[in-house]
């Protein structure tokens, strides 16, 4: 293996010139692209074009949370509609081999721009220019939604009957899988979600899983930036589309919890220009021509969510299996992210 932790570069030029010569142009070189705090992402340099690799974290993980085939699968679905994302080249399960990665892996091609993660980045855009990316990042939500899964390939991805309660079960068997320490506003949270579900609406669509604008490719000049590409597609499936309007709305707002900010991974600053969670639910109703959603048990839940994969990184971290900066101050996070989403569902029990 050479110095990239879990990446055999050596291995993957090798792979690259055996599988697609007419990408093989020279020596590779890759690096750990910072920001991911989950799957791999390493970016390649030295190829015809410049790409990207993906594989799981290092340690032993749930599978079903870094399905390296579905996130190639939605991501190539997705290529032709109204979604921005990038183009795939190859799904690789290096498990046996291990000449690679020693996991499944996929490469696709890298694309042009910025991951707004920090304040400081908003100065490279005027403010207009930033309150008109907000609202894009809300349409593009929107356009997602409507997009049809069976027209994409996608009519099997997932079962939308039923998703809310397939989801708490699944985000309690990682939490289960993932404790190590006792987190009574955590406790408190999952159960208090449990016995205050809304119904389900009947609509679904092809759900993100974790949409948020550090997950885009920013591109463009200052005056009008624009979304180059939507990422990390790990958690996709079909379902409720509130889920993701819920998570939306904790990561546009997570830089106000106690020690949201050292998590790095929002630029939103209202005083930079970006406009307000409520208009961003405003501009995906009007592009999805819906009425405005009631989004307080979603927005619980994206809180309860968060806080179970910080969680399971804290773990990881713990045992030595993660790798890159920022995963010191992680387990801190998680009770702050509890005690938001209990607020979440006292606003929403106010209001009813």
């Amino acid at each position: 293996m050479t110095a990239v932790p879990g990446l055999d570069v050596d291995g993957l030029e090798r792979w690259l010139a055996g599988a697609h010569p007419d990408l093989a142009a020279g020596p590779l070189e890759a690096s750990v692209i910072s920001g991911g705090k989950s799957n791999l992402t390493y970016r390649v340099d030295g190829a015809a074009v410049p790409l990207v690799v993906r594989r799981p974290p290092l340690g032993h993980v749930l599978s079903s949370a870094h399905d390296m085939a579905r996130e190639h699968r939605v991501i190539t679905a997705l290529a032709g509609t109204a979604v921005p994302v990038p183009t795939t080249i190859d799904l690789v399960d290096d498990t046996a081999a291990a000449a690679v990665t020693g996991t499944p892996f996929f490469v696709m091609e890298r694309v042009a721009g910025l991951v707004l993660n920090s304040p400081e980045q908003n100065a490279e855009f005027d403010p207009a220019g930033l309150r008109g990316l907000g609202i894009e990042l809300a349409e593009t939500l929107a356009d997602l939604h409507a997009v049809d899964p069976a027209a994409v390939g996608l009519a099997d991805f997932g079962r939308p009957a039923g998703f809310r309660d397939r989801q708490l079960a699944t985000w309690r068997r990682q939490y289960a899988a993932s404790k190590s320490r006792e987190l009574p506003a955590l406790d408190e949270l999952q159960e208090r979600l449990g016995a205050a579900a809304p119904d389900e609406t009947g609509r679904a669509g092809i759900v993100h899983g974790d949409y948020r604008l550090d997950n885009a490719i920013v591109a463009g000049p200052a005056s009008s930036p624009r979304i180059a590409a939507i990422l990390d597609w790990e958690m996709a499936t079909l379902g409720d589309p509130r889920f993701d309007l819920g998570l939306l709305g904790l990561y546009w707002h997570l830089g106000e919890l106690p020690g949201g900010a050292e998590l790095g991974a929002s630029a939103v600053d209202p005083a930079a220009g970006y406009p307000a969670f409520e208009e961003l639910v405003d501009a995906y109703a009007a592009r999805a021509g819906t009425g405005i959603p009631d989004l307080g048990w979603f927005r619980a839940f994206a809180a309860y969510k968060l806080a179970v994969i910080l969680e399971g990184i804290h773990v990881r971290h713990s045992a030595g299996e993660t790798v890159g900066t920022g995963f010191d101050g992680i387990g801190a996070m998680v009770e702050p992210l509890a005690g938001e989403g209990l607020r979440q569902l006292s606003i929403r029990a106010e209001a009813l």
